[in-house]
C-alpha cells in the first residue's frame, strides 16, 4: 500500500513538474512573440495589440468554414448554397433527394424562373431521347445523347485521382468530359470516355517549342478515338480578358510534360490567342483545325456584346456556312472553377442569364441556328438551372463545379493554394489519398442520372417529352413587381435576317 502511495506522489510530482516547464515555456513564446509584434512594422493591429491581434487573421481564415457549417441558412451561401450542394451530394451517393414541408426557397427576387405547368403533362413511360449531332458536314460527326456533361477543368487545376474518377465516371454515365486547357493526358483516356479536347490561348499539349500552334501535336492528340470535337477557348467565365492560371506549385513534373512547358513555374496563358485578331482570323483557325482532325470544332467564350456576334455571324454569312464554328460554348461571366482575379470574376461579362438567350436570337436572325449548335455553360448544378438554359435555347449543358460536387468537394475555397482537403484541387499525395476514383467515378454516373431524371420530370411537367423540346413559353421570369413574365415575352424570338 505504501509502494503505490509513494508511486503516485512521485507521478504527480513528475506532471506538476511538467506543467511548470510546459507553462514556463508558453510564457516564453507569448514574450517572444509579443516583442516580435510590438517592433514589426507590417500589421498595426499587431503592433498595437502584440499576440492578442495574431488572432484577427485566424478568425477571418476561419471564419468561411464557420458560416458554413454552423451560422449561413440553407439558402445564403454564394457561390453554391447547401441547399444546391446537399441535392448533388444526395444524388452522387444514390440516395432520396426529396424534401418534406414545402419549398424553402424565396420564389420572388426578380429573375428567378417558374416553370409553366401543363394541364395536361406528359407519361413519364413515353419518355424519348434527341439524338444531339454536331458537324454534320465534318469526315467525323459528333452525335450523343446526354443533357448534362462535364465542363473544361484541366489536369493541373484538377489532381490525377480527380481526372480519373471524372474519366470513368462520364464512361458510366454517357456524357463527355472536357479537358479543359491543361491538354490531354493520360487520365482523361483510361475511362474510355468521349472527350472534348480544348485548346486554350497557351497552346497546352498542342504546342511548339516557342509556345505556338504545332499541328503535328494536334493531329497526335486528335487522332485517339475518344477525342470527339475540339473547343478553342477565347475566354472562361472565371476571368474573361484573362488567361489561364497555374501556380508554379501545382506544375509537377507530369503535368509539366502534359503541358509542354517547365516544372515548377508559374503557367499564365496569353490574354487571347496571338495569332486571332479579328472574326476572319478565328474562322480561318476553325476551318484549319476542323481539316487537319476531320472532327468538328468550336468555340467557347464569355459574351458581353452583341454587335461583336453580329459582326462574326456577319461575315459567316459572306464566306458560306462551311466555315462557321460546329458549336459555341457560352460561359457565365460570374467565376468559376479556377484561381482568378476578383477585379475580372465579379465585375467583367455578362451572366449566362442574359447572354444565352443573346447568342441564341443571333444565331436566329443570322439564319444559323441550325447550322451552330450552342452549349451552356455556367453555374447550372441543379435540374432547374439545366431546365431553364434548355428553355433559353442550348442544345446542350455543361457544368464544372455540379460534378466536383459529385466527386467529394466541399466549397472550401482553397482551389488555387494546392490545400484542397478532398484531394480534387491538390497535388499533394496525402490529401489525393481521400480520393478514391473508381467509388467517385459511380458518384458521377449517380449525378449525370439524377439530374436526367429531373430535368426530363419538368419537362414532362411543362408538357413535352424531353429537355431539348423545352422552349421560352415554358418558364416564367420573376420582375421586380412581383409578378411572373413568360420568357418568350421577355425574349421574342425574331425571324431570321434577309
Amino acid at each position: 500500500m505504501q509502494f503505490l502511495t509513494d508511486l503516485t506522489v512521485r507521478g504527480l510530482s513528475i506532471l506538476s513538474t511538467l506543467f511548470v516547464l510546459a507553462v514556463g515555456f508558453a510564457v516564453i513564446i507569448i514574450i517572444i512573440f509579443f516583442l516580435i509584434d510590438a517592433n514589426q512594422s507590417k500589421s498595426a493591429v499587431r503592433r498595437n495589440f502584440p499576440v492578442v491581434g495574431r488572432f484577427r487573421d485566424l478568425f477571418i481564415r476561419m471564419g468561411e468554414f464557420f458560416r458554413q457549417y454552423f451560422f449561413a441558412l440553407d439558402r445564403e451561401e454564394m457561390p453554391f448554397n447547401r441547399a444546391e450542394r446537399d441535392w448533388i451530394y444526395k444524388s452522387a451517393k444514390g440516395e432520396d433527394n426529396t424534401e418534406p414541408f414545402g419549398s424553402t426557397r424565396n420564389l420572388t427576387p426578380v429573375g428567378t424562373p417558374l416553370f409553366a405547368n401543363a394541364p395536361f403533362p406528359i407519361l413519364e413511360e413515353t419518355s424519348q431521347d434527341e439524338l444531339l449531332t454536331f458537324g454534320e458536314g465534318c469526315r467525323q460527326p459528333y452525335s450523343i445523347h446526354s443533357i448534362v456533361n462535364i465542363s473544361g477543368m484541366s489536369f493541373g487545376a484538377l489532381s490525377k485521382p480527380a481526372i480519373q474518377a471524372l474519366s470513368r465516371g462520364a464512361k458510366l454515365a454517357g456524357c463527355w468530359l472536357n479537358t479543359g486547357e491543361g491538354g490531354l493526358s493520360p487520365y482523361h483516356l483510361e475511362g474510355g470516355c468521349d472527350i472534348i479536347f480544348q485548346i486554350g490561348t497557351a497552346k497546352y499539349g498542342v504546342r511548339d517549342e516557342t509556345g505556338g500552334f504545332s499541328e503535328d501535336r494536334y493531329k497526335e492528340v486528335t487522332s485517339h478515338d475518344e477525342v470527339k470535337m475540339t473547343e478553342l477557348k477565347l475566354a472562361q467565365g472565371a476571368k474573361p480578358g484573362k488567361g489561364g492560371m497555374l501556380p508554379g506549385a501545382k506544375v509537377t513534373e507530369e503535368i509539366a510534360r502534359v503541358r509542354l512547358i517547365p516544372e515548377g513555374e508559374d503557367s499564365i496563358s496569353p490574354n487571347r490567342h496571338p495569332e486571332i485578331s479579328s472574326a476572319d482570323d478565328l474562322l480561318d483557325f476553325i476551318v484549319h483545325l476542323r481539316e487537319l482532325s476531320g472532327k468538328p470544332v468550336g468555340i467557347k467564350t464569355v459574351i458581353s456584346s452583341r454587335p461583336w456576334l453580329d459582326e462574326l455571324f456577319s461575315r459567316i454569312k459572306a464566306r458560306g456556312i462551311e466555315c462557321a464554328p460546329d458549336f459555341i460554348t457560352v460561359d457565365g461571366g460570374d467565376g468559376g472553377t479556377g484561381a482568378a482575379p476578383m477585379a475580372l470574376m465579379d465585375n467583367v461579362g455578362l451572366t449566362l442569364r442574359e447572354s444565352l438567350p443573346m447568342l441564341v436570337d443571333a444565331l436566329v436572325e443570322h439564319g444559323l441556328r441550325q447550322r451552330v449548335k450552342v452549349i451552356a455553360s455556367g453555374k447550372l448544378i441543379v435540374p432547374a438551372e439545366v431546365a431553364w438554359a434548355y428553355c433559353a435555347g442550348a442544345d446542350a449543358v455543361n457544368t464544372a463545379r455540379g460534378f466536383m460536387f459529385s466527386i467529394g468537394c466541399i466549397q472550401a475555397m482553397t482551389c488555387n493554394t494546392n490545400n484542397c482537403p478532398t484531394g480534387i484541387t491538390t497535388h499533394r499525395p496525402h490529401l489525393q489519398d481521400g480520393l478514391v476514383p473508381e467509388s467517385k467515378a459511380k458518384s458521377v454516373a449517380n449525378f449525370v442520372h439524377k439530374m436526367k431524371k429531373d430535368v426530363e420530370m419538368i419537362a414532362h411537367s411543362c408538357g413535352v417529352h424531353h429537355a431539348r423540346a423545352l422552349r421560352r413559353c415554358h418558364v416564367r421570369i420573376m420582375q421586380s413587381s412581383g409578378r411572373s413574365v413568360p420568357m418568350d415575352e421577355l425574349y421574342p424570338v425574331k425571324e431570321p435576317a434577309d
